[in-house]
This record gives C-alpha cells, sequence and structure tokens, in this order.
C-alpha cells in the first residue's frame, strides 16, 4: 500500500516539475506594438486559435507535424510513467531519492507520446487519401472537371466516413474552398503535401502540378499513386504481421527480468541485501542500462518504417 502511494507521489512530483518547466520555457515573449489595443486584439485571437487547436489535439489547424497534448492528457503520462518509473527504482535501488530522480524522467514521456500520436495521424490520413484518390480517379474518368471532382471526392469521403473532423475531408473542404475563391487547384495541392509530411501525398501533389501544366494525363497518375499506396500499404501490413509476434517475445523478454528481480528481493531479501548498497548501485544500474539499451534496440529494429 505505502509502495502504491508512493509511486503515485513520485508521478505527481514528475508531472509538477513538467508544468513548471513548461511555465518557465515557454512564455511567450511580449512585443510592443505601437497600438496596444491591436497588440492585446492579436493576443486574444492567437490564444483563440491555440484553444481551438488544443481542442482538436493539435497546436493548428492542418499541422500534421505537431500535436498538442491537453492538460489531463499530459497528467495521466506523467503520472503513470513516473509511477512506473518510481516502482522500477524502488525495485532495483530500494532507496527514496533515487526512486524520485528515475521518477522525474517520466517528463520526457508526453514527447515519445507526441510522436506516437503523430505517427497514427499520418498513417490514417495516408488511408484517407487513398480512398480519395480513388473517388478523384472515377470522377475524372466519368468525364468530370477537376474542381467537380474534388467536389464529388469530398461527397464520397463524408459517406465513407460519417465524422465531419475526419483529416481528409477538412483538406478537400479546405481546397474546395480556396478553388471557389480563384486559386489554383495544383497549389492547394502543393500545400496539402508539404503540411502533411507524407512523401506519397508530396509527391502526388508535384505530379498532379506537372500534369496540369503540361496536360498529362490526370486520370492515369491518380489511378497509379492510388495503386501503389496501396501496395506499399499492403507490404507494410504484411511485414506487421511478420513481426507481431517478435515484438510481444521483446516486450516479454523485457518484462521478465523485473518479475525475477521482484522475486528475489520480497523472497529471499537477504540474499538480495548486498546488491542494495555500496558497489551493488553500480551492478544494479549496470543491469537496468542493458536492460533499457535492449529494449531501446529492439524497438528500432521492429519499428518499419519510421
Amino acid at each position: 500500500m505505502w509502495g502504491v502511494a508512493i509511486a503515485l507521489l513520485g508521478g505527481g512530483a514528475a508531472y509538477a516539475v513538467y508544468w513548471l518547466v513548461g511555465r518557465l520555457t515557454k512564455r511567450p515573449l511580449r512585443h510592443q506594438a505601437e497600438n496596444p489595443s491591436e497588440s492585446r486584439a492579436a493576443e486574444r485571437a492567437a490564444v483563440k486559435r491555440a484553444k481551438e487547436a488544443r481542442s482538436a489535439g493539435f497546436r493548428e489547424a492542418g499541422d500534421y507535424d505537431h500535436y498538442l497534448m491537453s492538460k489531463t492528457e499530459t497528467v495521466t503520462v506523467c503520472a503513470i510513467a513516473g509511477a512506473v518509473l518510481f516502482a522500477i527504482g524502488f525495485l532495483f535501488y530500494k532507496n527514496i531519492g533515487i526512486c524520485l530522480v528515475l521518477a522525474m524522467a517520466g517528463l520526457y514521456f508526453p514527447k515519445i507520446r507526441r510522436k506516437q500520436m503523430i505517427r497514427k495521424r499520418k498513417d490514417e490520413l495516408r488511408r484517407q487519401f487513398k480512398h480519395a484518390l480513388y473517388s478523384l480517379s472515377t470522377a475524372l474518368s466519368a468525364g468530370r472537371s477537376v474542381e467537380n471532382a474534388f467536389r464529388e471526392a469530398d461527397g464520397d469521403l463524408r459517406m465513407l466516413y460519417p465524422d465531419a473532423a475526419t483529416d481528409m475531408q477538412r483538406e478537400l473542404a479546405r481546397i474546395n474552398r480556396r478553388t471557389e475563391n480563384g486559386e489554383p487547384v495544383e497549389k492547394s495541392l502543393l500545400d496539402f503535401g508539404r503540411r502533411s509530411g507524407i512523401e506519397d501525398v508530396l509527391q502526388f501533389a508535384e505530379a498532379f502540378a506537372a500534369c496540369k501544366r503540361t496536360g498529362g494525363d490526370l486520370v492515369e497518375v491518380m489511378r497509379r499513386t492510388s495503386n501503389m499506396i496501396g501496395e506499399k500499404m499492403e507490404i507494410e501490413q504484411d511485414i506487421s504481421v511478420m513481426v507481431a509476434q517478435k515484438k510481444f517475445e521483446a516486450r516479454a523478454l523485457g518484462f521478465i527480468p523485473f518479475i525475477i528481480v521482484a522475486f528475489l528481493a520480497f523472497s529471499s531479501p537477504d540474499y538480495m541485501e548486498p546488491l542494495y548498497g555500496g558497489a551493488g548501485h553500480l551492478v544494479m544500474t549496470g543491469a537496468l542500462g542493458i536492460l533499457a539499451a535492449s529494449q531501446w534496440l529492439a524497438r528500432k529494429i521492429m519499428n518499419i518504417g519510421t
């Protein structure tokens, strides 16, 4: 019971330090403006945009390389990571000071969480983009103009994805809105390709722009691009299935040593006593470092496509 309470306190302390560091390092710089009212209005507008982006989970609309975690998510990640690291420290060192130092490493886990969410969002966007290409290719084959094809693709995706907040729906709506304002479609696509950070999307946007300039076959370009993205996704899925068992084995091998140490520490405390003092700390630190390095290396080897 006391161990759980101490672990939770360690997680809470980790989040407190994270919040304090964020307040000190991310404090906005105030530039003096000639008109103070304009400065305050601009600041209020920036705060409003930030709140809207936070509600969507991202720093700003259409920014696919950044993820803005909510306060609840940040607290949860820091608390869980700090508690787990505190428990590991207590298992290997039985020293509250060292445990608190290890719990502070939980401040790094929000960064890992952001990377995971960015990758997940891009993977979903790529799947939606493939479906949009199928719809665009069908509409162009039926004799629709490019502008009307994008409008029909927006309607098709609304039927396929009922959620209006789907990324590809928002991008198609943005492209259609910019087209209605007189902006070329290829310019909007190139902007989408750069913001997405996805190689397939950017390559398609560049090929689309080249076809528009030179009068190429847009239908063939869309058909080949959609087929290429589909084949790449199928290959990646096959690879994921093949390495799934190895990933499970790697996690099990990384978890078993902690079970062994816990079993020995609580069943034979006299046997493990030399490891909790003096040179024993060096032995435990070396073992913990080897375990961490092995898990990091396993993740690097088996994370396909990163």
